[in-house]
């Protein structure tokens, strides 16, 4: 890496970079070019798919830098993350890391205990295009995309809530992992964006001999795990009323919601410091 990033901003998308209702996020355009012309590096953390992030990342200009999909069941590195002995690089010249469970045996898993249980279950990734469209608000290619499950299944609920916690307890019992995003409850394996965090941070460690800085932005229950792996935290304002309560000393909360709280946040603690100090640089 020509300059080792001396802060990682880990960042979820949706309902936090991203505008919850319409996925805008040119209020927060000006900020990433800072991170960039600072040397920082700014690192996708989402419930969203690799496929749905890779034309995210050339919009967004991340294209240098790791990311995590599906809430921690995939992991890419750049060429200048990688280690000796890492696997080989994929078509696209990325390094994927899938600690979790496959997509489609967690599928049969699900549908084995649904079927147990009689529970009222759907998998997202087991929609048409159009009904997923409908569900999201994104366009059906987009939603294709969005239904291109590596190693977690989204679910929708048909039951009540006293069903849902039952059934959540059957499938943690089962060892798998139960989270809740801004629209869909989501099944994984043993995995979560806190893991994935700290795993990178360690990356990091080993590629370049010391720790970087570390901040975390999220918005839902999912991004629990993120923003308790970081030094600083930003809770962004929600558009939904799931509580959401890390347990984080060094935590700021965003008046507003979306990419106008993701600057809310960045400013509140890059700003605090000044951006010399917060960068290592003097």
């Amino acid at each position: 890496m020509e300059r080792a990033p001396r802060l990682l901003v880990f960042t979820d998308l949706d309902g936090s970079l991203l505008d919850h209702h319409d996925y805008d996020w040119s209020p927060a355009a000006p900020w990433l070019r800072r991170l960039a012309a600072r040397g920082d590096a700014v690192i996708p953390v989402t419930s969203k798919t690799r496929a749905e992030l890779a034309v995210l990342r050339r919009q967004l200009h991340l294209e240098h830098t790791p990311f995590v999909t599906e809430n921690g069941a995939v992991v890419g590195l750049p060429a200048e993350w990688r280690r000796p002995g890492d696997p080989p690089p994929e078509s696209d010249g990325l390094t994927l890391f899938t600690p979790g469970e496959p997509a489609d045996a967690l599928a049969a898993r699900l549908h084995a205990l649904a079927a147990e249980q009689g529970a009222p279950v759907r998998l997202f990734s087991e929609l048409s295009d159009d009904e997923a469209a409908a569900l999201t608000g994104l366009p059906p290619a987009d939603a294709a995309r969005a239904r291109q499950r590596e190693g977690s299944q989204p679910l929708l609920w048909d039951g009540d809530e006293p069903g849902w916690q039952r059934f959540c307890k059957v499938l943690e019992g089962d060892g798998l992992t139960v989270t809740r995003g801004g629209r869909f409850r989501h099944v994984m394996g043993r995995v979560d964006k806190g893991r994935a965090v700290r795993w990178l941070a360690a990356r990091y460690r080993e590629l370049h001999g010391r720790d970087a800085r570390t901040l975390g932005l999220g918005d839902g229950p999912n991004d629990l795990p993120l923003l308790e792996a970081v030094e600083r935290a930003v809770l962004i304002r929600g558009a939904h009323d799931l509580p959401v309560a890390p347990r984080q000393d060094a935590l700021y909360r965003t008046g507003q919601p979306g990419p106008r709280g993701w600057v809310e946040g960045l400013e509140h603690w890059l700003l605090k410091d000044g951006p010399d100090k917060e960068n290592g640089h003097e």
